[in-house]
C-alpha cells in the first residue's frame, strides 16, 4: 500500500511542480510583472510541497516505507520527466518530442534499474 500511496502523492506533487515552474510560460501571465508571477508560482509550489513531503515520509524506509532515499529520488525524477513530457506535449505545440529525448529517457530508465538493483 505504501508503494502505491507514495507514487500517487509524488505524481500529484509533480503535476503542481510542473505547473508552478512552467505554467506561466503558457497560461496568459505574459502581462504580469515577474515578482507577481514568482508569488503565484510559490503558491502553487506550496501545494506541491503538501504532497511531496508526505510522499517522502510515507515512502522512506526509516519511517516504515518501502524505499530508501536513493530510490525515492530516482522515482521522483522519473515521475517528473513523465509529467513534464505530457505537459509539454499537451500544452506546448511548438515543442517536439524527438528520438534524442527517447534515447535520453531510456538512459533514465536504466538509472532506475540500477538504483533498484540489489
Amino acid at each position: 500500500m505504501n508503494y502505491f500511496l507514495t507514487i500517487l502523492l509524488l505524481v500529484i506533487a509533480n503535476i503542481f511542480m510542473t505547473i508552478a515552474w512552467y505554467g506561466h510560460l503558457k497560461f496568459g501571465t505574459g502581462k504580469l510583472a515577474l515578482p507577481l508571477i514568482i508569488l503565484i508560482s510559490w503558491g502553487i509550489a506550496l501545494i506541491e510541497y503538501c504532497f511531496q513531503v508526505p510522499a517522502n515520509r510515507i515512502g522512506y524506509v526509516e519511517h516504515g516505507g518501502p524505499f530508501n532515499l536513493w530510490q525515492l529520488k530516482v522515482i521522483q525524477e522519473a515521475i517528473t520527466l513523465i509529467v513534464f513530457t505530457l505537459f509539454t506535449i499537451l500544452f506546448f505545440k511548438n515543442e517536439h518530442f524527438t528520438y534524442n529525448h527517447l534515447i535520453g529517457f531510456g538512459f533514465l530508465i536504466l538509472a532506475v534499474y540500477f538504483i533498484f538493483r540489489k
